[in-house]
């Protein structure tokens, strides 16, 4: 432990102060500490670990200490300088079509001046390429099983769209599946209409898989797509649905292709198995099922049950847990052969995870433990057992693993704008010469009790002594018996003695330009963990621990809980360094902005859409779209903006030449300024000129033009509001 010296006499209670010190008053108590310079000592293993590694930092050093090798494989590592690299093409990726994420980042937030596309961070970065090689991995695994295990049917595998409905991410699966028959799965009727839309560009033998509740309109929307030459199939998920099936098809002269989906009794036991099992949301029984088959059999329309559909929920941890519910379905599926249906699909629906922490354990909800190649032999394998053990022809296997399509393509940027300190005050600066005056006589006994405690070396017994002495002081403050001054000087005093001796908690708290609750929902809501990592400076040790902590006023609002089971984050100090700290939230492709909320009015990120590209930057920026600006947030929540424009414009005339400045700052100056304000992002801004320019620029009139706010959606941003949103003054 570092020494705590005291100005202490054995006898007598005082001696003099230190220089600059000098106590008001005849005192008594021992004067103020006076430290040896001392290096802090703390029992936080992850500190420890941290400290303990060599001094000279290495890129793979930091690739070990966010385990990006683990969970970023095959898609991410770190470069020799110290930046985080997308590997575009997976494995197959060679050195030269790397990305540095820090020059993507760049290109997108720099200004136009400086040849940047002037996009306001948080960011959110699409990489096609990714999409493309998830979809072709998967399809590999499954025809390398199909082949290897003599498989006598094939795998075409559907999106389901509510993982990310964003219609590029959902266009550019269409495009890179159509080769291998990729379809898409709808939930809901706007989900099934662009579902529909997308399709007609796609290959004619891909599925388009309706689930969820139905209503008349839905299962009229699903029929008109037959009648499109889309593949459908509507999936029973309710008893009743078949009524409504039979009904509108006889209206329409649709002959439907029907699927039921089956309660199972497998389900795994973890946070996303809870919506499987015989007491599951969706699905029919083996009861239910019986009288779906012998009524369609009396309507002379078995022939149109066609698909049997599973889930047993989503991060399926084991190939042992797969393998037993898709031989239970396969069973199903046989026995609807047995009773005359013409069945030729098994849909095991979705579960293919993906390990979100790079421990590759069954133990754990953000993991798995398993890859693609056994995830598809798995699956061929308990298919082909049963059927081939019922002299069954093996069905088409399809799957809707929407998680591990899209998780990996898309990256969160968001930038520190700060950090709060947990250093100590200097002695100088706690304001000692207050301390004396005013206290209790018992606070003044543990005043004593803390010198005589440090003085024998007893730390713990110091720190009781110092807690009990604020505590006290606290009390006295709240009656009214102690000053402002004191009170800061007990802050400051105990504050300087618990980071002394080792006690002081080093987590600093890294604020953030972002919304927990608007880009991260699932860690808020469902406590879901995400790969957080400094995108760059991963060639210097990190040399601070940290939360996040976002920009709402929610004490939710806040990232505590990363992978590996740690409760803070190695991170990089802020001060003496040039430019912006950048972090990328990795694999949020699924989820996070369907679910994205508008807490405190916080709307979405920009977005750009990188390439892949054999450029001198070795990417191409082939779309790049403004975040959604107060304007758009507020429409969102029925207020109207040009209206409230309007009322602030008429209250900025009405005040305008009644104070002295207002030379400086006059009518059309405020007003243009909240009519830019309207059209900026709500998240923060690096400066304050912009704002400046629209109050004191051109005599006061600002005039918000397109090449402000928007420009071509090939390589530089576009305003989420077209122009004649934009409002002059």
């Amino acid at each position: 432990m570092p020494a705590l010296a005291c100005f202490v006499d054995g006898g007598a209670a005082a001696l003099l102060p230190p220089p600059g010190y000098a106590l008001a008053g005849d005192i008594t108590l021992p004067l103020p500490f006076a430290f040896s310079a001392a290096t802090t000592i703390t029992d936080n293993p992850d500190a420890t670990a941290v400290q303990d590694s060599d001094s000279s930092w290495s890129p793979s050093l930091s690739s070990k200490l966010f385990k990006i090798d683990g969970w970023g494989f095959p898609y991410f590592g770190v470069n020799s300088a110290g930046d985080i690299s997308v590997r575009p093409h997976g494995s197959a990726t060679m050195s030269h079509q790397e990305i540095d994420l820090l020059k993507v980042v760049k290109k997108a937030s720099d200004p136009k001046c400086c040849g940047g596309l002037g996009l306001q961070l948080p960011l959110l970065v699409r990489f096609p390429d990714v999409l493309k090689d998830r979809l072709e991995s998967i399809h590999a695994a499954f025809d390398g099983a199909i082949q290897s295990q003599g498989y006598e049917s094939h795998y075409q595998g559907v999106y389901p769209v509510k993982c990310n409905q964003d219609r590029y991410v959902v266009e550019d699966i269409v495009e890179f599946g159509s080769r291998f028959r990729f379809g898409l799965e709808a939930g809901s009727k706007p989900e099934l209409l662009l579902a529909m839309s997308c399709l007609c560009k796609g290959n004619r033998e891909a599925f388009l898989v309706c689930n969820g509740f139905k209503d008349s309109e839905y299962i009229s929307l699903a029929l008109i797509a037959r009648k499109l030459a889309l593949n459908t199939v509507i999936v029973l998920e309710q008893e009743e649905e078949l009524d409504m099936v039979v009904e509108i098809s006889n209206k329409l002269c649709i002959r439907p292709v029907i699927g039921v989906r089956a309660k199972l009794r497998t389900k795994h036991s973890g946070h996303f198995g809870a919506t499987s099992g015989d007491k599951g949301k969706f699905g029919l029984s083996t009861i239910q099922i019986l009288r779906v088959v012998k009524k369609l059999e009396q309507l002379d329309m078995l022939d149109c049950l066609q698909l049997l559909h599973f889930h047993i929920g989503s991060q399926i941890p084991t190939t042992e847990l797969l393998a037993d519910g898709v031989g239970e379905a396969s069973q199903i599926y046989c026995e609807l052969l047995r009773l005359g249906a013409q069945m030729k699909v098994l849909d095991i629906g979705g579960g293919l995870g993906i390990d979100y922490d790079g421990s590759k354990s069954a133990d754990s909800d953000i993991s798995v433990a398993y890859g693609l190649e056994e995830y598809a032999a798995a699956v061929v394998h308990a298919v082909k057992y049963v059927c081939d053990r019922r002299n069954v022809k093996h069905p088409v296997i399809c799957s809707e693993s929407g998680r591990a399509i899209v998780s990996h393509h898309s990256i969160l940027i968001f930038e520190a704008i700060g950090a709060s300190s947990n250093n100590a005050p200097s002695l100088s600066s706690i304001g000692l010469q207050y301390l004396a005056e005013g206290l209790s006589e018992e606070a003044l006994t543990d005043y004593q009790n803390i010198s005589a405690a440090t003085l024998r070396g007893e730390y713990e017994a110091c720190l009781l002594y110092t807690d009990q002495f604020k505590k006290r002081c606290v009390e006295q403050f709240k009656q009214g018996t102690l000053g402002i001054e004191q009170l800061a000087a007990v802050d400051g005093l105990c504050d300087l003695i618990t980071e002394t001796i080792g006690a002081k908690d080093p987590v600093k708290k890294y604020h953030m330009n972002l919304s927990v609750f608007t880009s991260i929902p699932d860690f808020w809501s469902i406590d879901q963990l995400f790969p957080i990592v400094p995108i760059h400076r991963l060639d210097e040790k990190p040399t601070a621990r940290g939360i996040l902590s976002d920009l709402t006023c929610d004490s939710d609002g806040k990232i505590d809980k990363f992978i590996g089971g740690e409760s803070s984050l190695p991170l990089h100090e802020l001060e003496g360094h040039g430019g912006g700290y950048y972090l990328g939230m990795f694999l949020g492709g699924a989820y996070e902005e369907a679910l994205g909320g508008l807490h405190n009015l916080f709307g979405g990120p920009s977005v750009v859409r990188v390439l892949q590209s054999d450029g001198p930057h070795g990417f191409a920026v082939t779309r790049a779209v403004a975040g959604p600006s107060c304007a758009d947030v507020l429409r969102v929540m029925q207020h109207e903006p040009q209206l409230m424009f309007e009322t602030l414009k008429h209250r900025a005339l009405e005040f305008s030449g009644q104070h002295e400045d207002d030379s400086v700052v006059n009518a059309g100056g405020l007003a243009n300024s909240l009519a830019q304000s309207f059209d900026n992002m709500p998240y923060l801004v690096s400066s304050t000129t912009c704002c400046l320019n629209a109050l004191t620029n051109n005599d006061g009139f600002y005039y918000c033009s397109g090449d402000d706010f928007s420009a071509d959606t090939v390589s530089v941003a576009t305003s989420v509001a077209g122009e004649d949103e934009n409002w002059s003054y």
